[in-house]
């Protein structure tokens, strides 16, 4: 979803595609939350659900990667990138933020049947709407789920400026490294879930390991953990691509998807079973920053590397508008639930995909018609 354009479209053709891709997936991800938030209500609507929405996790990781690789190295001092990322974020941020709880109050309220479960009605009161107005500074609400991505996008940019020195003169052990440091930071969620097999329990009521406890977050390895090593790792492989051929670049690729895919959807079924009712739980296996999403990750990214296609005013046009139709489309995806879900006689997993379709398309359809004029493309690109 970044929106920096390099200038030589030529070489680029892959990653118009794995924008739009990448956005794609996003959206089957959110077509999935109706379906395994099932549970054992509808055990086969859930076992669905987890099974499409973790082959997708890569989504999020892969835009971040994007961004690696457009915006590092950065050329400009601090106050210039700052101020012209400030101007690219502010508007879209604000706008959609005040637009989404006031789309979402007009359908809630119009009269249609709301059968999704993920939408609850009484949040969406005229008092709860305008409440939401002035919240936002604090954090995102349920019908703004996708700006957490925004609030995670800023405080990457904040630090942009000061890794991108090193990066430029650090040799390629330094940066491979800090990545080993990364990937082991990303095994630390599923070290914190055994632990207490192993008779930890924590210190005083707090579970958290390696120095977290209630008044530290910051523990041994918070410092190399999260989304910044994927800017990294993106930085990386532009700097330093592989020379594989095809043969070795699938053979590689395929093998490590399908492990991570593996552990993804048959660990979060696990986890739901042995431990229900344990939201967080449940959703450390779908972490973007846990090393089975990061075997999805890097599998896709190389794959789409090794590509060389062509840019396509087509490609590159649905390419620029995906940060848009990031930006609307999850109320799309609750219409688009009530809509097909009672009236499509056919499986899960089609519904899903269905769901994720006619959002896309409707999504792709209004970003479009916004990006025509110049006040509402602000707020879109």
């Amino acid at each position: 979803m970044n929106k920096i354009v390099p200038k030589n479209r030529e070489q680029v053709g892959w990653i118009d595609l794995l924008r739009v891709v990448a956005c794609f997936l996003v959206i089957i991800s959110h077509s999935c939350d109706s379906f395994v938030g099932q549970f054992d209500n509808n055990h086969y609507e859930f076992l669905s659900g987890a099974y499409i929405g973790s082959i997708v996790r890569a989504c999020v990781p892969l835009f971040v990667m994007i961004s690696g690789i457009l915006l590092l190295p950065i050329d400009v001092d601090m106050a210039t990138f700052y101020s012209k990322r400030t101007k690219r974020l502010l508007a879209p941020f604000i706008f959609w933020s005040l637009a989404l709880p006031v789309i979402f109050f007009l359908y809630v309220n119009s009269g249609v049947e709301i059968i999704n479960p993920m939408l609850i009605v009484e949040d969406h009161t005229v008092e709860m709407t305008l409440r939401k107005f002035y919240l936002f500074i604090f954090n995102f609400n349920f019908d703004t789920i996708p700006l957490w991505y925004v609030y995670m996008l800023v405080g990457l940019y904040l630090f942009m400026p000061i890794i991108s020195p090193w990066l430029k003169q650090a040799s390629k052990k330094d940066i491979k490294r800090f990545l080993l440091i990364w990937l082991v930071s990303m095994c630390l969620p599923y070290m914190q879930m055994l632990a207490p097999l192993l008779g930890y329990q924590g210190n005083y009521g707090s579970m958290g390991i390696l120095g977290v406890c209630e008044w530290n977050a910051y523990g041994a390895f918070y410092y190399f953990s999260g989304f910044l090593g994927y800017i990294v790792l993106a930085y990386y492989l532009k700097r330093f691509p592989l020379d594989w051929t095809w043969k070795r670049t699938l053979w590689t690729a395929i093998p490590l998807f399908l492990t991570g895919y593996a552990i993804t959807a048959e660990g979060f079924i696990l986890t739901q079973k042995y431990f229900p009712g344990s939201y967080a739980n449940l959703e450390i296996i779908w972490y973007f920053s846990g090393i089975n999403v990061f075997m999805m990750t890097i599998s896709m990214f190389i794959v789409f590397q090794k590509m060389k296609i062509k840019a396509s005013p087509v490609l590159t046009k649905i390419a620029s508008l995906t940060f848009g139709i990031y930006l609307c489309h999850f109320i799309f995806v609750q219409y688009a639930y009530d809509l097909i879900y009672p009236n499509i006689n056919a499986p899960a997993a089609v519904k899903i995909l269905m769901i994720a379709i006619f959002t896309f398309a409707v999504s792709l359809i209004v970003i479009w018609l916004m990006s025509l004029s110049k006040i509402t493309r602000k707020v879109i690109m």
